[in-house]
Order: C-alpha cells, then sequence, then structure tokens
C-alpha cells in the first residue's frame, strides 16, 4: 500500500514542481528501430545466418525483422511530430501578454517508438515526460527522457494513471498488444465519460491500423457509435499528423476559455496538484 500511495502521489508533486500542465502522449512499438540501427541489426542477421545456416531461430528472427521494415518511416514521422509539437510549444509563448497553455511530449519511456518521440522532443529544445515500467526483459528509461521527468512504475494501473491523467492529445504509432492495450484504455475512458475532454487521437499508419483493425465492422455489428470512430484519425506523415494534433489542441483551449468565461466551476485541488475536468 505505502509503494501504491508513493506512485500516485510524488509523480503529481514532480510534474508540478517542473510546470508540466499538459501532455502529449506517444504510444508504439518498443521494436521499433531508426534506419540507421535497423539496416545494422539487418546485415547482423544476415551475417549470423550465413555463419549458421542450420539454425532456425537465427532464421525466424532474421524474417521478423525483414518484415519490420515498414516500420522505418513511422519512427521517422515520429521522431519528427514529437519536434514539431514540442516546437510549436516553444515559440507560442515569448511576447505573449497572457501566458498560453504549455505542452509536453510523454512516453512510456522506453525505447522504439517511445525513444523516437523523446528524441524528437530533445532535437527541439524541450523536456519530455518518461513514464516506465519495471520489466525484467525491457532496459531502463531511454537518455532522451528528461532526467527530472523520468518516472519508473512497479505497477501498470499507476502508470497508466499518470499516462492519462494531464493527457490533452494521444498519438499512437504502430506496435503490438502493449499499444493496443495502452490506446483501448483510453478510448474506453473516453466513451465512458472518465475522460470527458475532447482529445485530438492520431493514428500514425493508415495502412497498418486499417490491416491490423476493421474499425468501421465496429460500427456495423452495433458495439460503438459512429461517434466513438470519428474520435479516431489516422495519418501518415507529420506534417498531416501535426495538424490534427494542433486543431485539437486549440479547440480544447477554446472550450476552456468558454467555461471560464460562462462561470463553469474551475477544477479542483487535489493533494497539491490540479486535476482535470
Amino acid at each position: 500500500m505505502i509503494r501504491i500511495m508513493c506512485e500516485l502521489q510524488q509523480p503529481g508533486h514532480q510534474l508540478e514542481k517542473e510546470g508540466v500542465e499538459n501532455i502529449v502522449m506517444f504510444f508504439g512499438s518498443a521494436r521499433a528501430k531508426s534506419r540507421e540501427d535497423y539496416e545494422k541489426s539487418l546485415a547482423e542477421a544476415h551475417e549470423a545466418v550465413a555463419e549458421n545456416p542450420d539454425d532456425g531461430q537465427k532464421k525466424v528472427d532474421l524474417a521478423r525483422l525483414e518484415k519490420m521494415a515498414f516500420i522505418v518511416p513511422y519512427y521517422e514521422t515520429t521522431r519528427d511530430l514529437a519536434t514539431k509539437l514540442t516546437r510549436w510549444n516553444i515559440e507560442r509563448q515569448p511576447g505573449t501578454r497572457i501566458r498560453k497553455p504549455s505542452y509536453t511530449v510523454g512516453t512510456g519511456g522506453g525505447p522504439g517508438m517511445m525513444l523516437a518521440a523523446n528524441e524528437g522532443a530533445m532535437k527541439a529544445g524541450g523536456k519530455s515526460c518518461g513514464f516506465g515500467i519495471s520489466l525484467p526483459f525491457e532496459e531502463r528509461l531511454n537518455p532522451y527522457c528528461s532526467p527530472e521527468l523520468s518516472f519508473e512504475f512497479h505497477y501498470f494501473f499507476t502508470r497508466k494513471f499518470w499516462m492519462a491523467y494531464k493527457l490533452m492529445g494521444l498519438v499512437v504509432a504502430p506496435g503490438g498488444l502493449g499499444t493496443c492495450d495502452e490506446l483501448f484504455e483510453l478510448l474506453t475512458l473516453k466513451q465512458t465519460g472518465r475522460i470527458k475532454r475532447q482529445l485530438p487521437i492520431v493514428l500514425i499508419g493508415k495502412k497498418f491500423w486499417n490491416d491490423c483493425i476493421n474499425w468501421k465492422a465496429f460500427v456495423d455489428y452495433g458495439m460503438i457509435s459512429q461517434a466513438d470512430m470519428d474520435s479516431l484519425h489516422f495519418a501518415d506523415d507529420a506534417d498531416e499528423a501535426f495538424k490534427i494534433l494542433q486543431s485539437g489542441i486549440l479547440a480544447q483551449e477554446r472550450d476552456r476559455e468558454h467555461d471560464a468565461m460562462s462561470g463553469a466551476p474551475s477544477p479542483k485541488k487535489i493533494k497539491g496538484f490540479s486535476s482535470k475536468p
């Protein structure tokens, strides 16, 4: 119970201390690689098979690596999108009479697509959050997470709480079961009204996501409404994805300004940090 309380309390105080108001989360495969790393791994896999032609496992590893060639451009898209978002966030602040809300890149803190997003934020001169998880088969947080915004959780549920708490936008690159788990949990929270904000949700890789999941079938079979489907946006490049994110973020800002002018109640204070309505 003490560990659970610490994981629920400490990140909130740390985020507040570092001035993190809103987070745009980036999800995606931990197995994704940069072009340079992918080509190096592919060459090593070919060499391993050539040296051990009777080793079936090495052939399986090579075949799987070859299948993942499609993901390399999306790694670059994810990194570029995080750079664009961070640069936009920095540039919109100076010279304004009233300081505008800020948006920080957040990831699961691991390798692959998570590393790409953290690296993109750093390239733009900004900070980024890493919400890591202690797993026996994964490395520690990637080196591009800002040290003061790096967290390593023991429990998945406390980690997911903080991934959602300050969430104002979501980017999901191609990934496997873990990526889908995180995506569908947030879609469920949105559908059930636990998250009331009209989050912009961008799925990177139109063909991948439509091949893997028959989204329209959910509507056709009456399992979800068309409105649930309409909350998803698909993009193949950083420019397209950024326009969707930017439009959704600005729409949320207008909604909050409208609520403030209409006298809607302000968010409550919980244990030293602000809750989102």
